[in-house]
């Protein structure tokens, strides 16, 4: 078997065999083929796309390239979920803590902001004391004690999507649907999790900006999990405007727990209810999505949700008094208030560009070696579509340094677009693919 044939057959258009992909993966991770041939199968796949049963090989081939969580002796089905990446999107400091304190146990690897994007993990180390490395036992302990725990990703944890990624950025072959959905089942299924719950990100701070394409990766990654044998659930989620009012790290949790606490309401809220609902169906703790979310909103409304997180963050050394004194959270030394300059609608909020001046603040990073100010971010005060008035509170920054003002404020003056006249209502969920087949849900907000 040879690195150059198996590359030629992919650019014929024929399907890699399981053994083929292993061949391939393998010895990629080693060293023994380079890059320059794996950037040659990658561009074949980009053109030629790839059959169900292959994307399932590549996808499992590059999960046998690392380590892998073994979750088997936690009781009960353990359900991941996953998020495609997008701006103010806390949903899981708030699902995870919903759907342990229904009794299904939630161990999670999450990982760290890159670009506009937020790392839950990021947020997370803005609560006083709280660690993200526990080790493996520590971690098995914590779920088994408590029913949840997140943490950083193993350093190990698919090597082969590390690498790969890393080429697809620099080679053109980023936006190819079998590709990033191996990326993302690889990880997922690597992490020990029985099923899967998805969150797939469609609008203009997601990477996916049309329905088809997003419609097309869920139905991937659905299949992908069904060929592998992890059942899977894939929303597709709006993100043509922020999920929720704050983006920044510490601003971020303190909207968490404001929304754990009940005083919160809106997109993030509705949103983590349904992910935390098709959790507990997946889990069999529920029959129906609906029979899941009227529980997780007890849940939410008793108090239990925000006593598991503040149990959580005290079992990984944080302060739990943060969940009663968001004081506690890092503070930014300085706000700015930017007010609206006309009356009429808003008729868009670009969340790219506002994660992308969250990020020039110092909320985000460039590279993976960026440090960055857990303390500085943006709340947004205005959603798309409603009625507005000159004066009225639009966008508040917070800020450490006056350049890094400077320079978000000239993002932010384009983020916002308003309308003398009414639009109608976007959809905060367009469907749920599972292995039974498309919901066309529509459910605004």
């Amino acid at each position: 078997m040879r690195a150059v044939d198996l590359i030629v057959k992919k650019r014929k258009g024929k399907a890699l065999q399981k053994e083929e992909m292993e061949y391939f993966i393998n010895n990629y991770v080693q060293g023994i083929i380079p890059d320059y041939q794996m950037a040659a199968l990658c561009m074949a796949i980009y053109f030629q796309g790839m059959q169900k049963k292959e994307v399932a090989n590549l996808t499992m081939a590059m999960v046998k390239s690392g380590e892998k969580a073994d979750l088997s002796s936690l009781p009960g089905i353990k359900v991941d979920k996953h998020s495609t990446g997008g701006v103010a999107d806390t949903t899981t400091l708030i699902v995870g803590p919903l759907v342990a304190a229904a009794g299904v146990p939630v161990g999670k690897m999450s990982g760290r902001g890159l670009g506009h994007t937020g790392g839950t993990i990021d947020k997370l180390e803005s609560i006083p004391g709280l660690q993200t490395a526990l080790s493996r036992e520590d971690f098995m302990k914590q779920v088994q004690k408590i029913n949840l725990a997140i943490v950083g990703q193993s350093g190990n944890l698919v090597p082969a999507d590390k690498k790969i990624y890393a080429l697809r950025d620099v080679t053109g072959t980023v936006p190819s649907i079998p590709l990033i959905a191996s990326s993302i089942m690889s990880k997922k299924i690597a992490a020990g999790a029985d099923k899967i719950v998805l969150d797939v990100k469609l609008g203009s701070g997601a990477f996916m900006k049309s329905q088809e394409e997003a419609f097309e990766l869920a139905r991937t990654m659905v299949e992908i999990g069904e060929e592998v044998g992890r059942e899977t659930a894939a929303f597709i989620t709006n993100m043509d405007q922020p999920l929720g009012t704050a983006i920044g790290n510490a601003l971020e949790v303190e909207e968490a727990i404001l929304t754990l606490q009940g005083k919160s309401q809106g997109p993030l809220r509705e949103l983590s209810l349904y992910l935390g609902a098709a959790m507990l169906v997946l889990a069999k703790r529920v029959q129906e999505i609906e029979e899941g979310k009227i529980l997780l909103e007890y849940l939410l409304d008793s108090g239990a949700a925000l006593e598991k997180f503040a149990v959580m963050i005290q079992a990984q050394g944080g302060n739990s008094e943060v969940v009663k004194n968001l004081s506690l959270l890092p503070q930014a030394s300085g706000q700015e208030e930017v007010k609206i300059s006309q009356e009429g609608f808003v008729a868009s909020v670009n969340a790219e560009a506002l994660g992308l001046a969250a990020m020039a603040l110092g909320a985000g990073r460039e590279n993976k070696d960026s440090s960055i100010d857990l303390a500085v971010g943006i709340k947004v005060h205005v959603r798309k579509g409603e009625r507005v008035c000159k004066g009225q509170p639009l966008l508040t920054l917070f800020y450490n340094e006056q350049k890094r003002l400077e320079e978000a404020l000239k993002i932010t003056s384009q983020a916002l677009q308003f309308s003398s006249t009414p639009l109608e209502a976007e959809p905060l969920i367009y469907g749920l693919v599972t292995k039974k087949g498309e919901q066309d849900l529509k459910l605004s907000f």
